[in-house]
């Protein structure tokens, strides 16, 4: 790897070459003769320096977009060569949108340690057009998202369903109601998440299928605040029942039964490369291969 590449993400990153040096194990006059080389090699200034600060300029954030990139792909055929002659072991960057991250993801990487103790995750969570490009850039070895988005040079397998309801908190006016009609759902408060989101996507399909034009909309940027906010009695919302299983079973919210619900959806593997490490192979075989889904969808759980 060109060490030029690695220092400079590291100073655009740490905006500072004293922390930047610390990071790298260098000294700091080190780390500012690797910069000048490679603005020489580059043909001109990336960063702007002050006594106050370091910071990219307009050249810079171009060559910084593209340095982490070949980065990741520079580590992903080191750790492909590796897996030649190891087992699976090492690193492995796992990117997921809510639902799946904060509710599922956790117990498959559980059982995932189990048996190969020695792979290493890291998990970033964000909304599915985020964990998409993240991929795309191959900052992530791997996404679980649902909903789409736009890229068609992603490779998407789609592998679990996932179920979506309508709740509200027990004492909201609708969980009181019997036979709820489709018109009483225009006239209550939606907490609904942030445009991107497999979620939000999701809430509008069934707007649109339903022709609803709701009063009023309150928007929340993941699962967790939106139930919430739910309980609290300031709306309902449509939730995965993946997420709700506490809340049900604790009777803090209440699915409201409508005619056409539940709504079903795809959880998706995002992959970019065609080459797989054997830690992504054996995480992906974990995936494919969950019970833990299959119970749930098969009406078991």
């Amino acid at each position: 790897m060109d060490q030029h590449l690695q220092v400079f993400v590291t100073v655009a990153e740490k905006k500072n070459f004293s922390r930047a040096a610390e990071e790298l194990h260098m000294t700091q006059p080190s780390v500012s003769q690797y910069i000048r080389t490679f603005e020489e090699n580059i043909g001109t200034r990336l960063l702007e320096r002050t006594n106050k600060y370091v910071r990219l300029n307009k050249a810079g954030e171009i060559v910084y977009h593209h340095a982490k990139e070949i980065l990741g792909l520079y580590t992903n055929m080191q750790h492909l060569v590796d897996d030649l002659v190891n087992k699976a072991k090492g690193p492995l960057s796992i990117g997921a949108s809510y639902t799946f991250g904060e509710y599922l993801l956790p117990r498959i990487i559980a059982n995932l340690l189990e048996t190969y103790p020695d792979i290493h995750p890291t998990v970033t969570i964000g909304n599915t057009s985020e964990i998409a490009d993240l991929v795309a850039t191959h900052q992530l070895d791997v996404g679980i998202v649902e909903g789409h988005f736009k890229d068609q040079q992603l490779r998407v397998e789609e592998f679990a369903e996932d179920y979506m309801v309508v709740v509200a908190s027990p004492n909201h006016i609708l969980a009181k109601k019997r036979g709820v009609e489709i018109l009483d759902l225009e006239k209550v408060t939606w907490i609904v998440r942030e445009k991107g989101s497999g979620t939000r996507e999701a809430t509008e399909k069934v707007f649109h299928r339903f022709k609803l034009s709701p009063a009023k909309l309150m928007n929340y940027g993941s699962t967790q605040p939106i139930k919430e906010a739910v309980e609290a009695g300031l709306g309902i919302s449509l939730l995965s029942r993946w997420a709700i299983q506490k809340e049900l079973r604790n009777g803090d919210l209440n699915i409201i039964n409508i005619k056409g619900l539940p709504f079903s959806r795809k959880f998706s593997i995002v992959t970019k490369s065609p080459f797989q490490t054997k830690a992504l192979e054996v995480f992906l075989g974990s995936l494919r291969n969950n019970k833990m889904l299959t119970t749930f969808h098969n009406g078991k759980r």
